[in-house]
């Protein structure tokens, strides 16, 4: 079993790899393998809407992160992304990474997934919320902890001295763990994840 952890900051080390780094740990005490990665510095473009990934399960678009993360996602087990707050929501890059991650991959559905938030002082419900979203629309299971899933600090000194987020994120990987081993337990008992109904689509114009 293995969770990808992705890490929204532009900061490679600060707050929120703090928050995620924490979590993996427990993931791994646990027995669940984990891996951090950082979506980077570079600029990441928006959806365009092309179509293109209907045909082809991975973006059009290719000098960036999106297509390696998708990669790693058909693999994984579990998700956990982790964005610092700007403004009262998540931060821009990575918003880009999943609203295409999310349009192109058919690689979410029933795999068990969670949102952190980290912020100097506030907004970060607001993040929580708006990063959950997607795992809402992909049919995945959303992990939760002893609160909501939020670290405080403006950066990686500050941060690991919120002993209450922290003891939240390892609660986090310790459910993540628990679940992702019990949707094992469940398919060797033979229980298979549900199957959709043919898609119905409704536009609201007469």
């Amino acid at each position: 079993m293995k969770v990808l952890l992705i890490n929204g900051s532009p900061h490679e080390h600060g707050s929120t790899y703090s928050a995620l780094y924490e979590i993996s740990k427990t993931l791994n005490e646990c027995g669940v393998e984990s891996e951090i990665v950082h979506i980077g510095q570079d600029p990441v473009k928006g959806c365009i809407d092309c179509g293109y990934c209907f045909k082809t399960d991975h973006c059009a678009f290719s000098n960036d992160c999106v297509n390696a993360l998708l990669k790693k996602m058909e693999s994984a087990d579990g998700l956990i992304v982790g964005s610092p707050v700007h403004f009262a929501s998540a931060a821009g890059a990575v918003i880009c990474v999943l609203d295409r991650m999310f349009r192109a991959g058919k690689c979410f559905t029933h795999k068990p997934a969670a949102a952190v938030a980290c912020a100097r002082r506030a907004g970060s419900v607001s993040t929580f919320d708006e990063l959950n979203k997607y795992f809402a629309i992909r049919q995945m299971p959303i992990v939760t902890s002893s609160y909501w899933n939020d670290v405080f600090g403006a950066d990686e000194k500050e941060t690991p001295q919120d002993l209450e987020g922290m003891q939240t994120m390892r609660n986090l990987g310790r459910n993540m763990a628990w679940m992702l081993k019990c949707i094992e337990a469940g398919k060797e008992k033979g229980i298979d994840p549900p199957e959709n109904e043919k898609a119905a689509r409704t536009n609201f114009i007469s």
